[in-house]
């Protein structure tokens, strides 16, 4: 049975009126326009045409109106969301239905010339008037049709660009979710301001934000971008948080269309949105220009950077893109990711082992890759703690073999992915990178003095802990959220330095681009975090109150930890570059002959599964390599007693 409720229901969230209707309606009110300009100056004038002369211009009318009308494509604007940016498009539109019905009436010279210009002016302001109309009929329609059948909706204020904002519709909606923009947020004192259509309300402080709240019936807000959600993290954020109100983020500018919305979930704020700080400025041409038409092999391709890799290397058009993984089900995602959302390039999906020679030999081979992006390695340093063996088989003889590959191929650039927990290590991951990072810039070394035959420049990339990356705390947190909790800390004082993934694969690319070979990349990390912090503004960001609703255990540290991670740039231990943010960083450089056969001894001991004496020999290679809460520590002891 037909339900008016039910059809208002569906016209209030229907995305906009057809745009043939809308042609039909604006051609009817220009026609009628023209009856009533005649009429008029027929009536002032006292004149009485033959009734074919009236006919004739009515015709020449409609037919003037759907020329212009096609011209000028009025019809195809959403009016609820153009009303006012389109009243240019509508000026021109009548204004050329004029011209051409003016030439028409003067060719056919039928009427007076005084009286053929009195009907195209009054015809030009009518037919602008009454079209304009109908559009701010359309909006306000549409607004009341809302108000009485969506009483559901959740109402937003927008905070942030108000470039963004002045031309947004009043609904942002998905499928059974709809937001109503009911104004702008901003900062300041109480004053009389409108953008656009919308209402700006001013807060001060949390009580004001709270009276706005209540007397509105406000359940969220909408930042237009990040940086907004950053410049606020201590203010209006934290009000949102404690007066349980949801925000929301607006798609990045690559998701809107002319500056608006597309019918889209808006994502909630996250905690990396939070934590981060002003992204990594990355110089697009001359990364464009490096990489177009490149074919490029990415190991660790299915793993959280690896994967962030592929994304924005398919993004500046390699020609080839070769993934390598022993994942073989994130292998397979990835691979119908990317061949949907980038079907021009070519990708070549491959399972494998960066241990097996005969594998990666194999590969090189058949696709002859120019670039390389070494992000293959084990990464979680209680697990590589307790297989120190497997470590080394993987970190270190893994880059070691994929190293050797790709300068017997001639491979342009390697760019290997390492770690700030390779900076005095403590743990064996650590060691593991550092040992993979003296390896390859020693053979950089080499082939740059000639000492080793080879074109291949190698550089690597050092930085901190990615956030939401797979095993990292912030899943897990959310793990344990959902499970009610509590939240594990390993301690109240442990503290971290974080960056997004694609900050850290921008990085990557950067390095890649602007390095010369035999260079260790940092990045300025910016302010440490909390992990205990970071906990408490998680179970806010749920709703939900810390150590009330949901407990924060503390569980002690684990084999390998620091309390305190390094910190990557500093003016000791780096150098500048012209990017302000990425550093090169002052390391001891090693002779490659004598590193080449240590690091073929310490794999033999890893292979033999003789776990004391590999990490002895870990130690003897990099002496800045100290246990911490680790079984290991009694191996500096032996190095202290000699």
């Amino acid at each position: 049975m037909f339900s008016l409720v039910s059809f208002g229901g569906k016209l209030a969230k229907s995305r906009y009126l057809n745009r043939w209707l809308i042609l039909i309606v604006d051609l009817f009110v220009s026609t009628v326009v023209t009856v009533l300009s005649l009429l008029l100056t027929y009536y002032v004038s006292n004149f009485r045409p033959e009734g074919k002369t009236s006919i004739s211009i009515l015709l020449a009318s409609s037919f003037f109106s759907l020329i212009s009308f096609f011209m000028t494509q009025t019809y195809k604007g959403i009016i609820r969301h153009s009303v006012y940016t389109e009243t240019g498009r509508l000026a021109f539109a009548s204004f050329l239905k004029i011209i051409l019905l003016y030439l028409f009436i003067t060719a056919a010279a039928v009427l007076p010339v005084r009286m053929e210009m009195l009907i195209c002016l009054i015809d030009l302001l009518l037919t602008f008037f009454f079209l304009t109309i109908f559009r701010l009929f359309v909006v306000f329609f549409f607004r009341a049709l809302r108000e009485r059948v969506l009483p559901d909706f959740e109402r937003v204020l927008i905070y942030g660009d108000n470039r963004i904002i002045s031309d947004q519709d009043g609904l942002i909606q998905n499928g059974n979710q709809s937001w109503q923009i009911v104004g702008c947020l901003q900062w300041g004192k109480r004053s009389s301001l409108r953008i656009g259509h919308y209402k700006v309300y001013f807060i001060e402080n949390q009580e004001s934000l709270r009276r706005l709240v209540l007397s509105r019936n406000i359940r969220s807000i909408l930042f237009t971008d990040v940086a907004s959600v950053r410049s606020e993290n201590d203010r209006i954020v934290s009000y949102c948080l404690q007066l349980h109100l949801k925000m929301l983020l607006l798609p990045a500018p690559d998701e809107l269309q002319g500056g608006k919305v597309k019918q889209r979930n808006l994502a909630e704020v996250r905690i990396e949105d939070l934590l981060g700080r002003e992204e990594i400025k990355i110089n697009m041409n001359n990364i464009v220009s490096s990489l177009k038409g490149k074919s490029v092999l990415v190991t660790g391709a299915a793993g959280s950077i690896g994967s962030e890799l592929c994304r924005q290397l398919c993004a500046f058009e390699v020609k080839d893109l070769v993934l390598f993984d022993s994942a073989e089900t994130p292998m397979h995602n990835i691979r119908l990711e990317l061949e949907e959302r980038f079907p021009k390039v070519k990708i070549h999906p491959v399972v494998g082992d960066v241990r097996m020679v005969e594998r990666m030999d194999s590969i090189f081979n058949e696709y002859r890759p120019l670039y390389v992006f070494h992000a293959a390695a084990y990464k979680h340093v209680p697990l590589m703690e307790e297989n120190p063996c497997e470590a080394v088989y993987t970190n270190v003889y893994g880059t070691f073999n994929v190293a050797n590959i790709a300068v017997k191929y001639g491979v342009e650039k390697f760019v290997m992915i390492s770690t700030d927990k390779a900076v005095n290590p403590t743990n064996v991951m650590g060691a593991s990178k550092r040992l993979a990072e003296i390896y390859v810039q020693s053979l950089s070394t080499a082939i740059s003095k000639g000492l080793h035959e080879g074109k291949t420049r190698f550089i690597t990339t050092r930085f901190g802990n990615v956030l939401g990356s797979n095993g990292s705390v912030i899943p897990r947190f959310k793990e344990q959220l959902m499970r009610g909790g509590p939240l594990t800390v390993t301690h109240p004082d442990i503290i971290r330095y974080f960056m997004t993934i694609s900050e850290a694969c921008k990085l990557v690319l950067e390095a890649g681009v602007m390095g010369n070979g035999n260079e260790i990349f940092v990045f300025d990390m910016g302010t440490p975090v909390k992990i205990a912090d970071l906990a408490r503004r998680m179970i806010e960001l749920a709703g939900l109150v810390p150590d009330k609703d949901i407990k924060i255990e503390y569980t002690g540290l684990r084999p390998g930890e620091k309390l305190y991670e390094e910190l990557l740039a500093t003016k000791e231990n780096t150098l500048p570059t012209f990017n302000e943010k990425i550093f090169r960083a002052k390391v001891r450089e090693y002779e490659f002959s004598e590193i080449s056969r240590s690091i073929k001894h310490l794999t033999e001991l890893a292979i033999a599964v003789k776990r004391i004496e590999t990490v002895r020999e870990m130690k003897r290679i990099v002496p800045e390599f100290k246990s911490k809460n680790s079984v290991y520590e009694t191996l500096d002891a032996e190095t202290v007693d000699k």
